[in-house]
């Protein structure tokens, strides 16, 4: 079964959290985590969805964190 692929506009805001110098490590590990998705096989491993389990229980994370986080964990097993 193939897996699912990250969106092309989700893949516009993973690539502007990685760009932008005040995004924090745990945004830029899940944004580089939904980039890598953009091919046929890839899965969100278990230690990026625990960190988005994280992220969208923390009522203080990003919008783009928890939107990053979703679509991560939408990828996983």
């Amino acid at each position: 079964m193939a897996g699912k692929r990250t969106s092309s506009s989700m893949a516009i805001k993973a690539a502007k959290a990685l760009d932008d110098g005040r995004t924090g490590r745990v945004t830029k590990s899940l944004a580089a985590s939904v980039l890598a998705q953009t091919g046929d096989n890839s899965k969100t491993s278990a230690k990026i969805a625990s960190l988005a389990s994280e992220v969208l229980s923390n009522p203080k994370s990003s919008e783009i964190a928890k939107s990053l986080a979703a679509s991560a964990l939408s990828q996983s097993e």
